[in-house]
């Protein structure tokens, strides 16, 4: 029985829906019969928006259809494949709810899932992460992505175990200042905890492909480790760039140091064979010069980085919230003869 579709709200809806689509045609009916049935189900104004990653075997044209009698729908569409972390980045930019949900098209990911994550929303949570713990994949998928998962984590310091699960639900607040390149998508819980996010694991359904082939390859995976490194340089150093490449300069020099008290305890000591033509000491040279360059390439970090800050007003913080006395209120205490705080810019 089909389902009865509520009259979209001309007010911005609560909860934004992202799906992320390429190459799913033969998935795209049956997932937004089941997803709207979920959301029509649950007290609360929804949007869909399919984002489509130029598609070529007919996605677009589906999509197409769904606008045409549903209002809560929207489609972006791409002229071109941009990949996985372009279609994020275009659902965080084109979607309007003050909670967005994103999962993928080829309905491995349970819209039923999807009140549970808003459950966690509502209790205070910013990020609730989806995790796959029933993976229903092959082993050649599951295995690097535990180790990929396990590395990630231990970098990072945020503490779950399925990065690349795209089930998961954001307050806005914290991802809409996110720009995200490369293969990122999957860091953006990485992104919100540097702004103080509350983040939650939420164990949810996965179920095995009915349509369609993976687009997951191998390849991915150096691709991951690459954005790895990025994430945890902009994460550690992106405000102090001099700490990085100053404590590698220290380090180079601490081995200099070394090296060259070995070149001058074997001249010192009875003839050795390296006494007059000692390796050692070219090496500490150069690790001296290295040092001396890594300093000025901090020192070089630190003027790009202020000029990034000062230039666009960019602060290096972020505020969750301003708290004071209502001007009524503290009306009403002057006027009885109470001390009042009164805000200073």
């Amino acid at each position: 029985m089909a389902t009865r579709i509520k009259p979209a709200s001309t007010a911005t809806p609560r909860l934004s829906v992202v799906v992320l689509v390429y190459n799913e045609a033969e998935s795209i009916a049956p997932l937004h019969e089941e997803l709207v049935a979920v959301l029509e189900s649950m007290d609360v104004t929804y949007e869909v928006v399919y984002v489509d990653d130029g598609s070529r075997d007919g996605s677009t044209e589906r999509l197409a259809q769904l606008t045409l009698n549903d209002p809560h729908i929207r489609v972006v569409s791409f002229r071109r494949n941009f990949g996985q972390t372009a279609a994020v980045q275009a659902g965080i930019d084109n979607a309007r709810g003050e909670i967005l949900v994103f999962m993928d098209g080829d309905m491995q990911n349970d819209p039923h899932d999807i009140p549970r994550l808003l459950q966690s929303i509502d209790a205070g949570y910013d990020v609730v992460s989806g995790w796959r713990k029933d993976r229903q994949d092959e082993a050649s998928r599951v295995l690097p992505s535990r180790l990929a998962n396990w590395i990630i984590a231990r970098v990072t310091g945020v503490p779950l175990h399925d990065f690349g699960c795209t089930l998961k639900a954001y307050h806005r607040d914290v991802i809409r200042d996110v720009k995200l390149y490369g293969e990122m998508h999957r860091f953006i819980p990485v992104y919100a905890s540097w702004v103080g996010a509350r983040i939650v694991e939420l164990p949810v359904n996965h179920r095995s492909r009915a349509f369609g082939q993976s687009k997951y390859s191998l390849s991915r995976t150096s691709r991951v480790l690459l954005d790895l490194m990025t994430v945890k340089l902009l994460g550690s150093y992106s405000t102090k760039p001099i700490y990085f490449f100053g404590f590698a300069a220290f380090g180079l020099w601490a081995l200099a140091f070394v090296f060259a008290a070995i070149v001058i305890i074997q001249k010192l000591l009875p003839p050795h064979p390296f006494a007059h033509n000692n390796p050692l000491l070219l090496l500490a040279v150069f690790l001296g010069i290295v040092g001396v360059q890594f300093i000025l390439m901090g020192l070089l970090a630190e003027l790009s980085i202020r000029t990034y800050h000062e230039s666009q007003g960019k602060a290096t913080y972020v505020v969750r919230e301003v708290m004071e006395m209502a001007p009524a209120a503290a009306h009403k205490a002057a006027t009885n003869g109470r001390p009042s705080v009164r805000a200073r810019s």
